[in-house]
């Protein structure tokens, strides 16, 4: 049996004005432009230039006091005698635009000849027939955008039966796979690495290369045990007296691209670049922050926007038409003195939240050494600025710093803190640093094992674990021992 009834319950919610100001906040300062751009076509009260009335005000008062000009109470307007309160509400409630997430918009990048077209057109050239071409579209569409194939021929043989009504064997996929794999890229639509550098070293095979008959011996026969750098087993397996066939044929192998896919795509890449948020100068010792220009706009209300309320206040005010026309300005003006307001309140966070990451880290920006970055997290920052970690992490997450010494995301500078012997705390940055100069300096016929790094690190005074060296020793992307070992 159903009941009706009546429950109070107390929730926080967003407004739309919250809301929209923690969007603007992540905008990097790269596609702000793009949204400055985007709410300009959408609310034709706001323009572009510093603010006239503010011009006139500071004119005003460098101006003699006879001749300032003295104003009519005629001619101020308030909107609110005009309007009912169910005329404006509708703002408060409803966000300006077509309703589309913020979020799902695309930063727009230059145009360029994507991987799957240019394999498009090459396939144009094998002279197939309309089935087989259709075979080839679907293969080619299976491509990956680092350029292999994971998906297996017997699922693309079913999904062109199910999807196009095209009957096929795997015979005949993979002989058409096998044209395609001769395309530009080498090594593209390969199904796994090991046939990736198959591919690229067949291209370069003319019989008479032995550093290339080698490779291919050693990728096709001694594939596990090439990617365990076991290489007194390749050279027992293979039955080969002189090691150094072994050398020059791997230093061939290392050589291949492992992702073909990317050769195409980098082109746009190349096209893009990074615009920092902030810039940081060291004016001899002393750390001198601005804020990238882009990021503060000069945004303006129209003034014949304006005009049309003295207008209204002349007019009868029952004309029904011309009170719908000030309703709509009146929401659009609403909408343009908070996006101004926004903008200023984006500059003023980020650059609270920068000055006290340099006051954090001073002594690190003053050198660049990254041996002087102190343990920070989000909290640490949040403390200092008096806002919520939140804020601070939207912030970190999208915004760049130039320095003397290049140009860093902000969440470089945070990191968790090691203890010393002797109790102070250091950055795990710092410790990373030594983990890779140590590696850098170790000897490739017999390197550090995790266990020996922790060893040299506890020498040093630095308190850590060998599952921590381990975790180290994987975010900066540095193999493990056995991997690291090269011939000499």
């Amino acid at each position: 049996m159903q009941k009706l009834g009546l429950n109070q319950s107390l929730q926080q919610k967003l407004s739309p004005q919250q809301i929209q100001f923690i969007k603007l906040l992540q905008v990097p300062t790269a596609e702000l432009e793009n949204r400055i751009e985007e709410e300009l076509e959408l609310n034709p009260v706001l323009e572009e230039g510093s603010d006239p009335e503010e011009e006139e005000s500071l004119a005003e008062q460098n101006a003699p006091a006879e001749s300032a000009p003295t104003s009519s109470s005629s001619e101020e307007v308030d909107i609110k005698d005009y309007l009912r309160d169910d005329d404006y509400n509708s703002y408060k409630t409803q966000s300006d635009g077509d309703g589309d997430d913020e979020e799902d918009r695309e930063m727009p990048i230059p145009m360029g000849t994507s991987l799957h077209e240019t394999l498009l057109t090459q396939l144009g050239f094998l002279g197939l027939d309309e089935r087989q071409m259709l075979i080839g579209k679907q293969l080619i569409g299976s491509i990956e955008g680092d350029g292999y194939i994971r998906r297996d021929l017997e699922s693309i043989v079913n999904d062109l039966a199910f999807s196009q009504g095209i009957e096929t064997t795997l015979e005949e996929t993979e002989k058409i796979l096998k044209r395609i794999q001769a395309f530009d890229p080498a090594g593209i639509a390969a199904r796994n690495l090991q046939e990736c550098l198959l591919l690229q070293l067949e291209r370069m095979d003319d019989g008479q290369d032995v550093d290339v008959i080698v490779g291919r011996r050693i990728i096709s026969e001694c594939y596990e045990e090439f990617t365990k750098k076991h290489y007194q087993k390749i050279q027992k397996k293979l039955d080969l007296d002189d090691e150094e066939y072994i050398r020059d044929a791997i230093e061939l192998i290392v050589r291949l691209n492992p992702k073909p896919g990317g050769e195409i795509g980098s082109g746009i890449a190349k096209n893009q670049y990074v615009i920092p948020d902030f810039l940081l100068n060291n004016n001899n010792g002393k750390l001198e922050l601005a804020l990238n220009s882009r990021n503060a706009p000069e945004l303006r209300i129209s003034r014949s926007y304006a005009e049309m309320f003295k207008a209204y206040d002349k007019s009868d005010k029952r004309d029904k038409k011309l009170k719908e026309a000030v309703s709509f300005v009146k929401q659009k003006l609403d909408a343009a003195k908070w996006f101004i307001d926004a903008i200023k309140q984006r500059q003023h966070t980020l650059l609270r939240t920068m000055q006290a990451i340099v006051d954090f880290q001073h002594d690190y920006f003053l050198e660049g050494d990254e041996t002087k970055l102190k343990p920070m997290i989000l909290k640490d920052i949040a403390q200092i600025i008096n806002m919520d970690i939140s804020t601070v992490s939207r912030v970190a997450s999208s915004k760049t710093v130039q320095t003397d010494f290049g140009v860093f995301p902000l969440k470089y500078f945070f990191s968790e803190g090691i203890s010393t012997d002797t109790g102070e705390e250091v950055s795990s940055r710092e410790v990373k640093q030594i983990i890779k100069d140590l590696i850098e300096q170790e000897d490739k016929n017999k390197p550090y094992s995790d266990d020996k790094l922790e060893d040299l690190l506890n020498e040093k005074g630095y308190n850590i674990a060998r599952r921590t060296v381990a975790k180290y020793r994987e975010q900066l992307n540095i193999p493990v021992a056995r991997l690291r070992k090269e011939m000499r």
